[in-house]
């Protein structure tokens, strides 16, 4: 098995080495990650600026871009002729849980690889104090051989978050919803310009039953949540189709 990995919080991340290392004793790793901190980076691609690529081991590179830059460049250039069976994106310090995913570099990661035809898994460890990736770790390199034997289906990535006191199993769960609140801190520079801080400190959940939330918050459990990049809501197109535009006619042809 190879297995490629990347991150958001940067190729010296601990988070990213115990990964590695535990992906290591089931198959061959290939590190393309950020060459630093790129949370809350989403999707977002390099397409107005030149990367630069650097060596930094045997099967090590780190890229002065974006978790999605990383991973596009790993699989078009640096792995194209020894594609990888899944790419890992992790191990993240701090949840992606509900909502996170719309913003996380890490999921994002996963995302692109789910997007370019391999199978993908994204791994979080809840936690805002310490972090000890070793179980979480464990835990994405079984998971990772199960999806390497098993796959996934075209543009469908799994996303996995670990409590940092975990109960010892896992549950596969839908997302849930979670905020963080909207205050927005306002502030002036030196130089007299306002500047400010936005994302809130306050996390909070809904309880919603079967959802990723729950089971880590509630049950301590690791959720597994699948995700699909087809965003198209299939109930609501075709409550579209009895809508009127006035001045315009609609296409009934079936699509």
């Amino acid at each position: 098995m190879r297995f490629l990995i990347s991150n958001d919080d940067g190729i010296q991340s601990d988070g990213l080495r115990t990964l590695a290392r535990a992906l290591s004793e089931v198959g061959e790793v290939c590190v393309v990650a950020p060459d630093r901190e790129q949370s809350a980076a989403s999707h977002a691609i390099s397409l107005h600026r030149p990367l630069r690529i650097h060596e930094v081991a045997d099967d090590w590179w780190s890229v002065d871009g974006t978790p999605t830059d990383c991973v596009y460049l790993a699989l078009h250039h640096l792995l194209k002729d020894r594609r990888p069976d899944v790419v890992v994106s992790g191990i993240n310090y701090g949840a992606n849980l509900a909502d996170d995913v719309t913003y996380s570099g890490t999921v994002a990661a996963a995302m692109e690889g789910a997007l370019l035809g391999v199978p993908a898994i994204a791994v979080s460890l809840v936690s805002r104090e310490t972090f000890d990736f070793a179980f979480a770790a464990k835990f994405a390199a079984g998971l990772a051989a199960e999806v390497a034997e098993r796959k996934l289906p075209r543009g469908m990535l799994l996303n996995v978050n670990v409590p940092r006191d975990p109960a010892g199993g896992y549950r596969f769960t839908k997302l849930g919803k979670r905020s963080y609140g909207s205050a927005v801190v306002e502030n002036v520079d030196p130089r007299g310009r306002k500047y400010y801080w936005i994302g809130g400190s306050e996390s909070k959940h809904v309880d919603i039953p079967g959802s990723d939330c729950n089971a880590v918050f509630g049950e301590r459990l690791i959720s597994v949540t699948p995700l699909h990049l087809d965003l198209t809501e299939y109930k609501l197109l075709d409550e579209l189709r009895a809508w009127s535009v006035p001045g315009f006619d609609a296409d009934e042809r079936a699509t």
